[in-house]
């Protein structure tokens, strides 16, 4: 019963994500240049686009945050982003499409993920935005994406800044069946890795950002509800104590009472005082190092 109550719960999340996302957007705040629907892919289409807001009538080059959506990678988009109030605070938003598990098993989430990050720092100039100043925030599923980002991005797609929550981080520790009545319903993971046929234990592992984990990683923001039903507080606690024995820069949030998704006044000033840490530095010559690669 605990199992189905589970996947029940899966589905209703994702249902709730997709229609939060087809709401109406707010409108940009006055003296912000939107560019809406641009392919970081070329010929990627809706899949592999993205939305970057930028404010205008800036002499410098701004620091970008990346809003990477959830929805158990097959649901969700890049509408609805919640970073969009902190263009009114000094950063250019970006937020972005990837290929969901339904078009392209892994790694093509990630491959998208970075290939963004990489268009992002090729356009810097045009957008006047500062590729040595670019942070990732995601939730979920985006939570994933973004620590996989932190812990294996190369020169050109490597992030400053990752903002985690509430994303599954060892998926050797998931329960793989969820079944309803019908023994039909699968983990997400599942159909992330290509089917229940396609999954291995090797696959397992390198689709884990706690794999990868070292101490050229990005600095981490990680934050997780104490009730979170879908996916355990015990994630980022693991990928947290991994930060800190490799002797990464990492704080760990437990939001009290909180369940997998949460927002409100006092997460997003945390989120900002993280990024304002990691991104308003002078950003000086970009040399972010190497990291161990997928």
């Amino acid at each position: 019963m605990k199992r189905i109550l589970l996947a029940l719960a899966t589905l209703v999340l994702v249902v709730t994500v997709v229609v939060a996302q087809r709401k109406t957007p707010p409108p940009l705040p006055a003296g912000v240049a939107a560019h809406r629907n641009v392919e970081y892919v070329a010929g990627g289409g809706k899949s592999q686009s993205l939305d970057l807001f930028v404010p205008e009538k800036t002499v410098a080059a701004l620091p970008v945050v990346v809003w990477i959506h959830g929805g158990a990678w097959w649901a969700g988009s890049k509408e609805g982003c919640p970073a969009m109030p902190l263009l009114s605070k000094g950063y250019a938003v970006a937020s972005l499409n990837y290929r969901l598990s339904q078009e392209a098993p892994w790694p093509a989430q990630i491959d998208d993920c970075k290939a963004a990050i990489r268009w992002l720092r090729a356009h810097a100039k045009e957008y006047n935005l500062d590729p040595a100043r670019i942070g990732v925030w995601g939730g979920s599923a985006g939570g994933h994406l973004v620590a996989m980002l932190g812990v294996t991005g190369d020169k050109d797609s490597s992030v400053q800044a990752v903002c985690d929550c509430s994303g599954p981080i060892d998926f050797t520790t998931f329960d793989l069946k969820l079944p309803n009545q019908n023994n039909q319903i699968t983990s997400p993971v599942v159909q992330l890795l290509g089917g229940a046929d396609a999954v291995t234990k090797e696959k397992l592992v390198r689709a884990s950002p706690i794999t990868y984990v070292s101490a050229k990683a990005a600095p981490f923001l990680i934050m997780h509800g104490d009730k979170d039903p879908l996916v355990a507080l015990s994630q980022s606690e693991k990928l947290n104590a991994a930060l800190e024995k490799a002797g990464a820069d990492t704080k760990l949030v437990i939001v009290t009472g909180a369940g997998h998704s949460f927002g409100g006044p006092d997460i997003l000033k945390q989120i900002q005082e993280f990024f304002d840490k990691h991104l308003k530095r002078s950003s000086g010559n970009f040399s972010p190092g190497q990291r161990r690669g997928l």
